[in-house]
């Protein structure tokens, strides 16, 4: 089941707490991500292209509000589960770049699989 893992299923080493801070940052992490593209891809090319500022407006406050809130749980995921030294700096990152957001949840749930419990 490797190609097919769901993308909830929990890491094995980790407690019920860190499970559910890991899954409270990927799901903030895939709702910051999908407004970052919603504003390049649809509702900045409806400001310039078309004259329709409000697009950017609204999906502009929203994706704000989102990018916040994926900051302040990263940080605090990263207090509960002892995340490694570069998965702060690479998910701040990550969340400046489009998909940056899907790309560190896959990153850093490798790495969680691969270490050793005694090593978290």
């Amino acid at each position: 089941m490797s190609q097919a893992q769901s993308i909830f299923e929990p890491i094995p080493h980790l407690n019920k707490a860190q499970n559910v801070a890991l899954k409270s940052l990927m799901i903030m992490g895939y709702l910051e991500g999908t407004s970052f593209l919603l504003l390049l891809c649809i509702a900045m090319p409806l400001k310039y292209m078309m004259g329709i500022p409000e697009a950017v407006t609204y999906v502009g406050m929203a994706h704000g509000m989102l990018f916040v809130a994926y900051i302040v749980v990263l940080f605090a995921t990263a207090m509960r589960i002892k995340m490694p030294i570069w998965a702060i700096p690479a998910g701040v990152l990550g969340s400046f770049l489009p998909f940056g957001p899907f790309i560190f949840d896959y990153v850093l749930k490798r790495h969680l699989n691969k270490t050793e419990p005694t090593q978290i």
